[in-house]
């Protein structure tokens, strides 16, 4: 009970209820339809992943899957197909690479690859996993660079989706090897996606604390601040 209450803070709540507001109309605009489903990938993917990053991995996890579970039922809780279940669980591990470094960035990549190979088809288009070894490389640099950072945790909820979506749909080799350049651009995206709501976010709550505004103690990167924010930042840090 107390490990709840550790994470029912009134910042992590109040968290959830902003980032449910700006989720849910994200989750309005598509991006881009999946191949073999009715199941949509939408601007969320761009700005989900960051959650974590500001109240901390778990809090992060329960607030995204939140936000998927009510748009989900605000738009009928209709499963179209076993696509609509496996979205939920692909964005989790994206908010979990991206809010903290551990070895579980690198052991679920490479689970998500021998579970593509062992499959039949996947053995023979086994180069389409070599995508998820971006979460594997991206793990050395993203202390370094945000936009390694936010590679990984793309491509980390690619390597979740594709490892399941070939086992439940067992799409055929043609449409694996038609959707390589697709990918590249999509995740491309989704990653300058990634880093820039981060930054955006990251400077908006150190505004907002500056101000006294919302100051609930979120976690702010100072590297990532711009401007007068990131001076500030330094001088407390180096007085």
């Amino acid at each position: 009970m107390q490990n709840v209450q550790k994470y029912l803070t009134k910042k992590n709540l109040l968290f959830v209820v902003i980032f449910t507001v700006l989720g849910f109309i994200a989750l309005q605009i598509p991006v881009a339809q999946l191949e073999g489903s009715k199941t949509k990938f939408m601007l969320y993917d761009a700005f989900a992943p960051i959650a974590g990053t500001f109240i901390g991995s778990l809090p992060g996890v329960l607030a995204v899957f939140f936000m998927q579970f009510i748009n989900f039922l605000v738009h009928g809780a209709v499963i179209e197909d076993a696509g609509t279940i496996i979205r939920f669980l692909p964005m989790l591990f994206a908010v979990l690479y991206f809010a903290k470094k551990g070895k579980f960035n690198l052991v679920i990549p490479i689970i998500a690859i021998l579970a593509f190979i062992a499959h039949p088809i996947g053995r023979t288009v086994w180069y389409f996993s070599l995508f998820w070894t971006i979460p594997i490389i991206a793990y050395f640099f993203r202390d370094r660079f945000l936009l390694a950072r936010s590679l990984g945790a793309t491509f980390t909820a690619h390597a979740v989706g594709g490892a399941l979506w070939i086992w439940v749909f067992a799409l055929p080799a043609s449409i694996w090897i038609s959707l390589i350049p697709v990918v590249v651009l999509e995740r491309a995206l989704f990653a300058i996606g990634i880093s820039v709501s981060f930054v955006l976010v990251n400077n908006l709550l150190a505004f907002l604390q500056k101000k006294h505004i919302l100051n609930l103690g979120f976690n702010i990167e100072g590297k990532y601040l711009l401007g007068a924010l990131y001076h500030e930042s330094n001088t407390q840090t180096n007085p």
